[in-house]
């Protein structure tokens, strides 16, 4: 391993440490968040209310010198309140165009499934296309774009279903969960004399962070390993239980996701257990199951077991 690569280990696990000092008895998620920012790719967190999904995503901001700001979503927001738009300028006597929030390296949308359907969708261009598209004209983002956003279960009152396009713009979607009771019992300890996240003192740049996402770029994945993401994802397809499968922008995807956490756990490749620990988050929330496969008790882990059991796990790789 040269320099480089033992520096960025260095500042990746301080982000690392700054966020679990936020979120306590969460690595697994803190490591699904930072792979996913690695790789330049936009996450979902779904749970109930009170878990610590906004303090979990304000600590990588804060942890980061860059731009950031909170879209708070309700039924009453405009798409222009996220992506900005044309203001009468009376000294100038013309339109100028005036950013929204969108317009920032990090980007907190919080309770996405609270704004409208048509507010929803102004989201789109911005997460697939990294630019806001206004009255004819094209505004790019800055670079690097992060769009984490946070919803409540479909189930709650005043939420919406998010349409399949926009899931699919998503690299990734996982719950954070109740912490477990010694963790529970340490996070009231941790907040006795403020809450851990006014502490957090930035330790990186969004430059550097650019940096190391074009090295993630050069970890080295074999053929074999890209079969198996691609039989993996086309499995998803032919289960018949699944109405709809994931899309090759899921395996897409799964191949940049696989190599950020191949960077983020000390390796310069990709081995398929990254592939199998990574399917569940990258392709679960693209797969949308038969009504009639719910009824006979199949969930999205009994397809991914199906799966897993029909495709053979590569061996003997080699560069």
């Amino acid at each position: 391993m040269n320099a480089a690569f033992t520096e960025d280990i260095d500042l990746l696990n301080q982000i690392k440490s700054n966020l679990e000092c936020c979120i306590l008895g969460k690595k697994t998620e803190v490591e699904l968040l930072l792979t996913a920012a690695l790789a330049g790719g936009h996450v979902l967190l779904e749970d109930v209310p009170g878990t610590g999904k906004t303090v979990l995503i304000k600590a990588l901001a804060q942890s980061l010198r860059g731009q950031f700001r909170r879209i708070q979503c309700n039924p009453d927001l405009l798409p222009t309140d996220v992506t900005g738009g044309a203001i009468y300028h009376p000294k100038q006597e013309t339109f100028l165009f005036r950013p929204g929030p969108i317009f920032s390296n990090i980007v907190l949308v919080d309770e996405i499934n609270r704004a409208s359907t048509k507010t929803q969708s102004a989201l789109l261009e911005a997460m697939e296309e990294r630019q806001v598209s206004v009255d004819g004209d094209c505004y790019p983002l800055p670079k690097p774009f992060l769009l984490l956003a946070t919803q409540n279960p479909i189930d709650f009152e005043g939420t919406y279903v998010l349409p399949e396009a926009q899931l699919d713009r998503f690299m990734m979607k996982f719950n954070l969960g109740y912490p477990d009771q010694e963790s529970e019992k340490r996070i009231l300890f941790s907040q006795e004399s403020g809450h851990p996240i006014d502490r957090i003192e930035p330790v990186a740049t969004v430059e550097r962070l650019m940096q190391i996402q074009e090295r993630v770029l050069r970890v080295y994945v074999d053929e074999t390993v890209i079969d198996y993401i691609v039989s993996i994802t086309r499995r998803t397809r032919e289960h018949s239980s699944v109405f709809l499968g994931a899309s090759p922008r899921a395996s897409i995807a799964m191949l940049q996701a696989a190599k950020a956490l191949a960077y983020l756990r000390n390796r310069n490749y990709v081995i398929p257990d990254d592939i199998k620990y990574l399917a569940p988050f990258v392709l679960g929330h693209r797969i949308i199951l038969k009504p009639e496969g719910r009824l006979n008790g199949n969930t999205l882990d009994s397809v991914f077991e199906t799966v897993y059991e029909q495709v053979q796990v590569p061996v003997g790789m080699g560069k």
